[in-house]
């Protein structure tokens, strides 16, 4: 499980964007977004590299503060 913290989401719409992004890594196989902690949790085969997920994520717009692994 990874634990992206996430600046700039407000609403769905942006959930839904950041969802996008993260689904077209390879390996992604669950999203799900926390707006209100701006936070997603990313469940993958395999291990993503934190240069692709920050890439994804700041392509549409959005600030990431921080990537964990647990």
């Amino acid at each position: 499980m990874i634990e992206i913290k996430i600046g700039g989401m407000s609403c769905e719409n942006c959930a839904r964007h950041v969802r996008e992004a993260l689904f077209k890594l390879e390996g992604v196989q669950k999203v799900s977004i926390n707006i209100e902690g701006g936070q997603a949790l990313v469940e993958a085969t395999g291990a993503l590299d934190e240069a692709e997920i920050r890439e994804a994520i700041e392509e549409e717009g959005y600030e990431v503060k921080a990537i964990s692994r647990g």
